[in-house]
């Protein structure tokens, strides 16, 4: 009887452990860099230089509606910052595509629970651009959402160099219409403090979410949200979620270990209570 009730309880155990292992490998996202055919750009002149726990730099921006906005007016909760130009032939659209594939997924609310600024870091773009990708990317995702929850702007020379320097975001010119840059979200609390990077051009909807919690700073969550939290570790090297192994197995085996002990005591028990034959 013990055996098959710890049959029971532990293959369906070890099955957990396994699938969440995989879907955790699964998640390894690496930096993406376009860079020009035949050029000698260096590593160090094209990167994201993190700045965890670092302020946002207050800039000017300017919307696709062409109004002028504080970006510190802006942020009122979890926010994610995607530095693209809107001209680009390369990893823009995959990205940008990847931003609408997560919107259009994710169990939070885009406009209430988080929001997309999309700036661009060429200063020779204007408004009408900005305009025209705002409506495309909002045509893309198949899903009823706040539009001004996913906003594009644009901003002179002087207000990109603050921004993208005070989010480490290192890109660099490669032509009259090129620029050599990587591909990357930065998330940000509700305060404007960077709280996390997400490099690549694909998303895993659960990755973003982890992401939007941590960045909300402590807001009550839903129960799978603190599970997660629990489960899940930021590796900061290796810039992705991971299986927290020590803590997982250190819980399963606990929980194991609880169930023996009651299946001991309920046997035991009624073994006690079974009455004894009567001598004759």
């Amino acid at each position: 009887m013990v055996l098959k009730t710890l049959k029971t309880i532990i293959f369906p155990g070890i099955l957990l452990m396994v699938f969440s292992l995989a879907n955790a490998q699964n998640q390894q996202q690496s930096k993406t860099i376009i860079k020009p055919e035949g050029s000698d750009i260096k590593q160090q002149d094209v990167k994201v230089e993190e700045k965890l726990d670092q302020q946002v730099a207050d800039v000017t921006l300017i919307n696709q509606q062409g109004e002028k906005k504080k970006l510190k007016n802006l942020i009122d909760k979890p926010t994610i910052l995607n530095l693209v130009y809107y001209e680009c032939p390369g990893i823009c659209s995959p990205l940008m595509n990847g931003i609408s594939d997560f919107v259009e997924q994710l169990q939070m609310e885009i406009g209430k629970d988080y929001q997309v600024l999309t700036v661009s870091f060429d200063p020779t773009e204007g408004t009408e651009l900005a305009s025209r990708k705002h409506t495309n990317y909002m045509k893309m995702i198949d899903r009823d959402i706040d539009e001004t929850g996913w906003t594009f702007y644009t901003a002179d020379s002087a207000d990109i160099d603050k921004l993208t320097n005070s989010v480490g975001f290192k890109y660099m010119k490669t032509s009259d219409e090129l620029y050599a840059h990587s591909s990357t979200l930065v998330v940000m609390s509700p305060k404007g403090k960077i709280t996390r990077y997400l490099n690549g051009t694909y998303f895993l909807p659960f990755e973003v979410k982890m992401s939007l919690v941590e960045a909300s700073k402590g807001k009550t969550g839903s129960t799978i949200n603190k599970v997660l939290q629990y489960c899940y570790n930021y590796d900061p090297k290796g810039q992705k979620y991971v299986l927290n192994i020590t803590k997982i197995t250190g819980t399963f085996m606990i929980f194991v270990a609880v169930i023996v002990f009651l299946v001991l005591v309920v046997r035991s028990r009624k073994k006690n209570q079974t009455p004894k034959p009567n001598e004759e």
